[in-house]
């Protein structure tokens, strides 16, 4: 099970990050026992556009025929 959350988490994770675009402005250091400084990050997330559109579909008329309604009418005759 906790594979599953682990993989899941990971490729929600990938998701997020291939969303957006993200350019490091700060570099980061390890603490030192007096402090440490957090790397800083600009996130620009990518634009998305979503609309609708009204369309017109020709839909083919099929004819089928019923072999069975075939016979039944051939051997009413």
């Amino acid at each position: 099970m906790k594979k599953i959350i682990t993989a899941t988490l990971i490729a929600v994770s990938t998701l997020g990050l291939a969303a957006c675009d993200v350019d490091q402005t700060e570099e980061g250091e390890l603490p030192e026992i007096e402090g440490g400084n957090m790397p800083e990050y600009d996130a620009e997330p990518v634009d998305v556009e979503v609309g609708t559109e009204e369309q017109t579909v020709e839909v083919p008329t099929i004819d089928v025929e019923d072999p069975d309604a075939a016979e039944d009418a051939a051997t009413n005759e």
